[in-house]
């Protein structure tokens, strides 16, 4: 009995062992957690259609558009060569004022999917566009997907991008800057 009992501690001490490996995703901000969740559940489809129905989340303040991309330099990672992919899809706003980028890939059958996501984390620059800066980096993957998104936090109830406070505003008509 005691032996019954020693094994089955044991097993349980093992079982709690793997299970403690696993990281929890962390969370994102109200525009990024809603499109990682949609990217999840949908991870079995082409990255064409994971982008094409991400556009369609009512968090993305913007009219958006999806484009083919290949292997290379890509925008919002400098020089950075992106390479290991045999589908890549960018998505984003028409209007390139707003600081949001978004890509899904499907890696080749021989691309390290962790090295792969740590090119991107590297590489990744949050103001790739001149005029605006992205809040928060997403990098994230499921099988052989692998989504980046460059988000604000929130869009307004215009679908802008919040930029100056309305304290700010309010000194700006005042002339009391």
């Amino acid at each position: 009995m005691k032996r019954i009992f020693a094994f089955l501690v044991a097993v349980m001490m093992i079982m709690s062992l793997c299970a403690c490996g696993e990281e929890p995703r962390p969370t994102y901000g109200a525009v990024g957690e809603p499109l990682v969740v949609s990217f999840e559940e949908n991870a079995d489809k082409s990255a064409q259609e994971i982008a094409d129905l991400l556009l369609t989340n009512p968090n993305l303040g913007f009219m958006g558009a999806t484009m083919a991309v290949e292997e290379g330099a890509l925008n919002g990672f400098g020089n950075a060569e992106i390479t290991g992919f045999k589908e890549g899809v960018m998505f984003g706003p028409a209007i390139g004022t707003i600081p949001f980028i978004g890509y899904v890939f499907t890696l080749d059958e021989d691309t390290n999917v962790k090295k792969f996501k740590e090119n991107l984390e590297e590489n990744a620059d949050l103001r790739w566009n001149v005029c605006t800066e992205a809040d928060e980096l997403i990098v994230e993957s499921e099988g052989d997907k692998v989504i980046v998104i460059m988000t604000p936090n929130e869009f307004d109830a215009e679908g802008q991008v919040p930029v100056y406070g309305d304290d700010f505003v309010d000194e700006f008509a005042d002339g009391d800057f």
